[in-house]
């Protein structure tokens, strides 16, 4: 009702997505703190505030959208590790980057500890980890994550054609492609054979996702 449309399923977005947060939101928040609609409606307002390019309005809900998470639901983990990705990832659209990998680093930690590695939750995790890896004293880690934990873990359990695999292919070969050791930076260090391996990657990703989603 309040994320999907029932006609079609895609999720709502823009604007709309933004007023039925806000309608989501006024529907519960005369219940009391401890209320599961009320907190769902929070959260779902937090991040249509986030999609809808005003991180500085969601980050103060869903930091009281984890806060009545801890408070009430302390035994939820799986509820707060989604709680604390989000806020992660809202810490990050502010700029607040050091806290922001700090967080999704505990979260990719414990998401592993709960439900593994290969679990898709796990992966996306991994996925919004890496990105933050990828800026100067940090690159090679998230390289390291990506090509040798993420990816070949993702081709094992979901396989090579599912979106979240590719992406993550996409993300190594930017990863490559934007070291600054790259010839994108005009650094002669890079070598012939990392951008090529770029290239090669981007082209199977670009094949892949023309074969199942077809041609753009």
């Amino acid at each position: 009702k309040w994320e999907k449309c029932f006609d079609c399923g895609q999720d709502f977005h823009g604007a709309v997505c933004l007023a039925l947060g806000w309608a989501c939101w006024k529907t519960y928040v005369g219940r009391p703190d401890r209320d599961g609609f009320r907190s769902t409606s929070m959260e779902l307002l937090g991040d249509a505030l986030r999609q809808s390019s005003l991180p500085k309005e969601a980050l103060p809900v869903l930091e009281a959208n984890l806060d009545l998470l801890r408070r009430y639901w302390s035994n939820d983990e799986l509820s707060i590790l989604n709680a604390q990705g989000n806020l992660a990832n809202c810490l990050d659209d502010v700029g607040r980057l050091d806290e922001a990998v700090v967080l999704k680093r505990r979260v990719y930690a414990r998401r592993v500890a709960t439900v593994g590695v290969s679990d898709k939750r796990t992966l996306l995790d991994g996925l919004n980890l890496s990105q933050h890896f990828l800026r100067p004293g940090l690159w090679a880690e998230g390289i390291t994550l990506l090509r040798d934990h993420l990816l070949p873990t993702a081709r094992r359990s979901l396989g090579l054609d599912h979106d979240l695999t590719m992406d993550l292919d996409q993300k190594l070969a930017f990863a490559i492609m934007q070291n600054p050791f790259s010839a994108f930076f005009e650094n002669l260090e890079c070598t012939r054979e990392e951008l090529l391996e770029a290239q090669s990657i981007m082209l199977d990703v670009v094949q892949r996702r023309r074969r199942v989603f077809g041609p753009a």
